[in-house]
């Protein structure tokens, strides 16, 4: 019997590797764009156009799905209303759509490992609000929650910059020199999404995700990583927080002349210098056949990322 899989955020980073994944597994995916797209040549793939504003579009999207992977998310913002509007609103839509469809059997929410400090920033508080309500909601199906740490590779914005200046020996610090750091490459993650779409009925709470490196990593660690790969040595340049906040009120400042969402905010800086994002995959990897297989030193080594 073919599984079907309605997945949104295919047209992003994590989202465009998990649906890679389901193929390569069996699945047929149903994917969800805001952009009218040319039909896919892969009898196994089609594309829904539309957004998780319009709950007509949504219905078509799960139509027949047996699961559902909401990966779609807001990450950039100027305001907290701007989280909450995709990130917690938009999800309900979907759950809402899933129950109606009447075939769902499994909703994977795609939270973030930030959920388990919603004080941080409006991001993180807009995931935790959001797992809470699906929580609430999800009634006859079985949900899952992903809380992934920091995702990198092959199509990753965000942390390439990071690993490409350590690479050349720079290595900027965000943050106390003995925060601790956990990384997850996007391959890893693709595939636990789709371990734990094959398994009977995990417990429906949430779970972290990471490399599963023993000790996780600090800033010391990644400049001796990076020493070791380059066969150089790193310059490990702390970032005073007051600059950071400077370049946070440009970055605003820019984008709303750009009309754009920024990245870089005051309510993002608490959560980037976070003092501890170690995580621990003990949990999930109970209840599915996964373990990660790429680690930061071998990411960088090989280039992937």
């Amino acid at each position: 019997m073919t599984r079907t899989v309605a997945v949104t955020g295919v047209t992003g980073f994590i989202g465009k590797h998990i649906a890679e994944n389901l193929l390569s597994h069996g699945f047929t995916v149903r994917a969800l764009t805001r952009t009218a797209r040319k039909a896919s040549t892969n009898n196994n793939f089609a594309w829904v156009h539309g957004a998780l504003e319009d709950q007509i579009s949504l219905s078509e999207l799960v139509s027949g799905a047996t699961h559902v992977v909401h990966c779609a998310g807001q990450v950039r913002g100027h305001t907290e209303e701007t989280f909450t509007r995709c990130n917690v609103t938009g999800s309900l839509r979907l759950m809402r759509a899933a129950k109606e469809s009447g075939s769902c059997k499994r909703f994977l929410f795609m939270s973030s490992l930030a959920a388990r400090h919603p004080e941080l920033s409006w991001y993180a508080k807009s995931k935790y609000v959001a797992e809470q309500q699906l929580i609430t909601m999800a009634s006859n199906i079985s949900l899952g929650i992903f809380r992934p740490t920091a995702v990198y590779g092959p199509g990753d914005k965000e942390l390439k910059p990071l690993f490409s200046w350590l690479l050349r020996g720079v290595l900027p610090r965000l943050g106390a020199p003995e925060a601790q750091l956990s990384f997850l490459h996007v391959s890893d993650l693709a595939e636990a999404v789709s371990q734990w779409l094959m398994v009977e009925q995990p417990p429906a709470h949430p779970y972290e995700l990471c490399d599963g490196i023993a000790g996780g990593y600090n800033w010391k660690r990644l400049q001796e990583i990076g020493a070791a790969v380059r066969n150089g040595p790193v310059r490990l340049i702390g970032i005073p927080l007051a600059l950071l906040k400077v370049i946070a009120d440009i970055s605003m400042l820019l984008n709303c002349l750009a009309r754009k969402e920024p990245m870089l905010t005051h309510s993002k800086i608490r959560e980037l210098t976070h003092q501890d994002w170690s995580a621990s995959n003990q949990s999930l990897s109970e209840y599915i056949n996964w373990s990660p297989q790429i680690s930061l030193e071998r990411a960088l080594r090989e280039g992937l990322f």
